[in-house]
C-alpha cells in the first residue's frame, strides 16, 4: 500500500497473537490490497510471507506486525469493558484532491468482540462500505436531526469507505488484534483537519472522548491531463490505460470507481481528449488498444506544465482491415460478484466504452437471472443507441440462473422478442432446454451453450478422449442431446436446434473434446468465441473472441449469421488464423462443403499470426486457470507456436512458427480416405471452424469410438438432469433424450471401423 512512515508518528505496541488465524487475516489483507490497486511493496510482502512461514510463532507475529503497523492511520483499542478509544498510528498523514488514499486500523481487541467496528466523522457523509461498487464518490451531507442546523459545506469535505466485502470479513474476528481497511476521499487540496470517532456499538465509546481522534492531513492536488488518444491512422478512438505511481498505486484509486470506470479493474477507458486526475509524480502508464495493439509503456512525469499525454495506437495485425470482424458474444452489465444487485450494474454506454478501448467490434450484451427484470427494459431487437459504427452493441439473453439454466446455460443471439410466452419476468421459462431453442430458433435466434466446458472436464489432458465425464454443470451438457434435432424456423423449415458451442472461456480440453465427437458424429455444429464478463473474468471484455468474415457492410445481425455458418475463427486476440480454405474453398462458403467423388488429398491453406513477448510472460490477472491463452501455446518456453492441422479431431501435421506478429501464409496436403472434417488450431489460444469433406456422397461418421461415446454421454446426462425437469415438460425430456439414443444408433450402424 506504500504509506510512508511519518517521524513523528510512532508505531503501536507488538500484541502477542495465536499465528494461524493471524496469519490468516493478513493474507486476507494482503490481497484486499492488491484487489483495490493499493498493493504492499515486493519487499513488504517477502517479509510478510516469510513471517507467516516462520516456526517461532511470537517472533512471526511481531515481523508481521511491525510492516502493517506502518500503514496504520489509526490504532484503535477496546479494553475487557468494550470501551473503544483511538491513537494517531504510524502512517503519513497524506491525501489526494477528488482522489482516494487507503490505510490500516490496528484493532487491539481486549474484549474478543466479534462487533463491526464503526468509523465517523463530521467532517465526512455516512461511512459507506465497499459491498456496493456503484456508489457515489465525494462527500454527502450526514443523516441526522432533520431540525438541527444543516451543516457548513465547508466542513464536509471528506469522505470515508470501510472495506468489508471478501475477501475482508464484515466484523472484528476477535482476535487480540488484526487489522481494518480504510479508504479517505478529499474534495480540497491544502491543509485539512478532521475527526474520527470510533466504536464498536453503542456505549462503547470510552470516557473524555478518547475515542476521537483529530488528523490534520496534507491534501496534494490533483491536475486534469488530458489523453491524447489517435489510431493508428491518427484518427480519434479510445484507448485503455493503467496508471501506476512509484509506490505501486493505481490511478484512480479502484475505491468507489464510478462507470464507466470499473472499480475491479486496473484500467479505464478514455476518449481522445478526455482526463485524469493525478498529482504532481512520477507514474508508469500502460497503453493499449485490445490484444491486436502492440502494448506501450511509458514513465511520465506530471508537474506544472503537464496539462495533456498524446498516445498513438500502434498495431501488430489488423484482421478488420482484411475482412474478418471481431466480436464477444457473451458479455453482462450486471450480476455476478461484482453486480450483486440488479440495478448495480452499468448501462450500454459504458460497455460501448470498454469495447471501443478494446477494439472490439461486436458486443452482445446478455440479460440474465439477478439482472433480468431490470435489465430487460433495454433489449429492443436492434443495434443499442450507443453503437458507433463499426464498433456495435445489442442487448440479448442468456438462459442463466432461471427456466434450463442448469442443464446448460443457453446463449440466445439475434432475438426479435426476448420474453418466452406466458409471463413478463423469467419465472415461467421452461427447465427443458430443447423447448427454449424451439423459441429462439423459430424467430431466427442463433443459439448455442454457454462456457461449455463447465461439467464436461476429466482428469485426462488428450484431445480428443473417450472418457465420460460428469456432466454435473452448466456448459454444454443438454448439447449432447439437442444437437440430434432440428426445429422448425422463421420459414417453417427444419434448422438446427443448436447453432454453435461457446469456447475460450473454460477449460480447451473440455470444449474440444465435445464438439470434435460430435462432429465425428456428423453433425455441423460451429464455434463462437466468448469472455463471459464479469463472470467468469472481470479483467476485461474481447478475452475470448470470435472473428467474422463478413460480406457487405458489418451488422449485428450479419454478423451473428456468420457465426451460424462458421465464417469465423475464434481466438484470444493474440494469435490468428486468416482466410482458411480448402481446395480454395474458405471456410464458411458453400455450407464450409469440399465433395470429393473418392478418396484423394486436399490442400489446405492458412495465413498464420501470433505475438508472443520474448520471455514467458505472466498469464492475464484475473483470468480462470482455464482460460486460453497462446501463453500456454509457447514451445518449450521459446518464442515459437504450432500451428496444428486437425482431421477428424487428431492433430495430422504442423507446422511451426515464430510469434513475433508476422502474418505468415501456410499450406498443407492431406489424403483424406473418407467422409470427415478438417480444422486448423493454435492451442489453446485460437482454432478455426471445420469445412467439411464428404468423399463419395457418404455422410460423415468419422468414428465409431465418438459415436459410442456420445451415446453414453446421453446416458450420463440424463442422470445429472432428469430432476431439473418440470414435471409438465418430463414427456418432452424423455422424447429429447430418446430421439438422441435413436439418432446416435442409426449413425454407429452406419458407421466403419475406426
Amino acid at each position: 500500500m506504500g504509506l510512508c512512515l511519518c517521524a513523528s508518528q510512532a508505531r503501536a505496541e507488538t500484541v502477542s497473537v495465536e499465528l494461524q488465524p493471524f496469519s490468516a487475516q493478513v493474507r486476507r489483507i494482503v490481497e484486499a490490497a492488491d484487489q483495490l490497486g493499493d498493493p504492499f511493496s515486493g519487499a513488504e510482502k517477502a517479509v510478510l510471507l516469510r513471517a507467516m512461514e516462520h516456526p517461532e510463532a511470537p517472533e512471526a507475529a511481531e515481523r508481521m506486525q511491525s510492516v502493517l503497523d506502518g500503514h496504520c492511520l489509526f490504532t484503535v483499542s477496546i479494553n475487557p469493558e468494550m470501551r473503544v478509544r483511538s491513537a494517531r498510528g504510524a502512517a503519513a498523514a497524506e491525501l489526494v484532491e477528488q482522489g482516494w488514499r487507503r490505510f490500516l486500523v490496528k484493532v487491539i481487541n481486549e474484549a474478543g468482540t466479534t462487533a463491526p467496528l464503526r468509523i465517523t466523522s463530521p467532517n465526512a457523509g455516512p461511512v459507506s462500505n465497499a459491498q456496493s461498487v456503484q456508489t457515489a464518490a465525494g462527500p454527502q451531507p450526514p443523516e441526522g436531526d432533520p431540525k438541527a442546523p444543516p451543516p457548513d459545506p465547508r466542513e464536509l469535505w471528506l469522505d470515508v469507505q470501510t472495506h468489508d466485502a471478501p475477501p475482508m470479513q464484515p466484523a472484528l474476528s476477535g482476535l487480540s488484534v488484526e487489522y481494518r481497511i480504510v479508504s479517505l476521499y478529499s474534495r480540497d487540496a491544502g491543509k485539512r483537519e478532521a475527526r474520527f470517532t470510533f466504536d464498536a456499538g453503542q456505549g462503547t465509546q470510552d470516557l473524555g472522548y478518547r475515542n476521537e481522534a483529530d488528523v490534520l492531513f496534507n491534501c496534494l492536488p490533483a491536475r486534469a491531463i488530458a489523453l491524447r488518444v489517435r489510431d493508428e491512422a491518427g484518427e480519434p478512438a479510445t484507448g485503455s490505460f493503467v496508471i501506476r505511481d512509484g509506490r505501486g498505486r493505481v490511478y484512480p484509486l479502484l475505491a468507489k470507481r464510478l462507470a464507466p470506470d470499473f472499480p475491479f479493474h486496473p484500467q479505464i477507458y478514455r476518449e481522445d481528449g478526455e482526463t485524469v486526475r493525478l498529482p504532481d509524480g512520477d507514474y508508469d502508464v500502460e497503453f493499449a488498444r485490445g490484444p491486436e495493439s502492440v502494448l506501450e509503456k511509458r514513465h511520465v512525469t506530471v508537474g506544472p506544465e503537464t496539462k495533456e499525454m498524446a498516445f498513438q495506437v500502434r498495431r501488430w495485425i489488423d484482421p478488420a482491415g482484411m475482412g474478418w470482424w471481431s466480436g464477444d458474444h457473451h458479455i453482462h452489465t450486471a450480476g455476478c460478484a461484482h453486480y450483486s444487485k440488479p440495478t448495480e450494474g452499468v448501462h450500454a454506454p459504458d460497455m460501448a466504452r470498454h469495447c471501443r478501448g478494446e477494439d472490439l467490434k461486436i458486443g452482445a450484451n446478455l440479460t440474465w437471472g439477478p439482472c433480468f427484470d431490470y435489465q430487460k427494459q433495454f433489449f429492443t431487437g436492434h443495434e443499442d443507441g450507443a453503437s458507433r459504427f463499426p464498433y456495435l452493441l445489442r442487448y440479448d439473453v442468456e438462459v442463466s440462473g432461471f427456466g434450463s439454466h442448469r442443464s446448460g446455460h443457453l446463449c440466445l443471439l439475434r432475438l426479435r422478442g426476448q420474453m418466452y410466452p406466458g409471463g413478463e419476468s423469467m419465472a415461467h421459462w421452461p427447465t427443458l432446454g430443447l423447448n427454449t431453442l424451439r423459441w429462439a430458433r423459430k424467430q431466427g435466434a442463433v443459439c448455442g451453450p454457454a462456457h461449455s466446458g463447465n461439467g464436461l472436464r476429466s482428469d485426462t489432458r488428450e484431445l480428443p478422449n473417450y472418457v465420460i465425464p460428469p456432466f454435473d454443470g452448466i456448459g454444454a451438457n443438454e448439447y449432447i442431446v439437442d444437437v440430434t434435432h432440428e426445429v422448425p424456423g422463421p420459414d417453417g423449415h427444419p434448422v438446427p436446434a443448436v447453432d454453435f458451442m461457446s469456447t475460450v472461456d473454460t477449460d480447451p480440453v473440455s470444449e474440444l473434446n465435445i464438439w470434435y465427437h460430435t462432429l465425428n458424429a456428423g453433425f455441423r455444429t460451429r464455434i463462437s468465441g466468448e469472455t463471459d464478463f464479469p463472470c467468469i473474468t472481470g479483467e476485461r471484455v474481447g478475452l475470448g473472441r470470435s472473428y467474422v468474415r463478413v460480406e457487405g457492410k458489418l451488422t449485428y445481425d450479419a454478423w451473428c449469421q456468420g457465426i451460424s455458418e462458421g465464417r469465423c475463427y475464434v481466438s484470444d486476440g493474440k494469435s490468428h488464423l486468416l482466410n482458411f480454405a480448402v481446395n480454395g474453398l474458405g471456410v464458411g462458403e458453400k455450407q464450409s462443403e469440399v465433395r470429393l467423388a473418392k478418396p484423394g488429398t486436399v490442400k489446405v491453406t492458412v495465413e498464420a499470426a501470433a505475438l508472443l513477448g520474448d520471455k514467458p510472460g505472466p498469464l492475464a490477472r484475473m483470468q480462470s486457470a482455464d482460460f486460453w491463452d497462446l501463453e500456454r501455446a509457447r514451445i518449450n518456453g521459446g518464442r515459437e507456436v504450432a500451428v496444428e492441422l486437425i482431421l477428424n479431431g487428431l492433430p495430422v501435421q504442423r507446422r511451426v512458427i515464430a510469434a513475433d506478429g508476422a502474418l505468415r501464409g501456410l499450406s498443407f496436403e492431406i489424403p483424406v480416405e473418407r467422409s470427415g472434417w478438417v480444422a486448423l488450431r493454435i492451442f489453446p489460444s485460437s482454432h478455426t471452424n471445420p469445412v467439411f469433406v464428404p468423399v463419395e456422397d457418404k455422410p460423415i461418421r468419422a468414428s465409431r469410438r465418438s459415436l459410442e461415446w456420445c451415446l453414453a454421454c446421453v446416458d450420463r446426462c440424463w442422470s445429472q438432469k432428469q430432476s431439473t425437469i418440470a414435471p409438465g415438460e418430463m414427456q418432452d425430456a424423455l422424447a429429447a433424450y430418446e430421439h438422441a439414443r435413436m439418432t446416435y444408433r442409426r449413425r454407429l450402424s452406419e458407421a466403419g471401423a475406426d
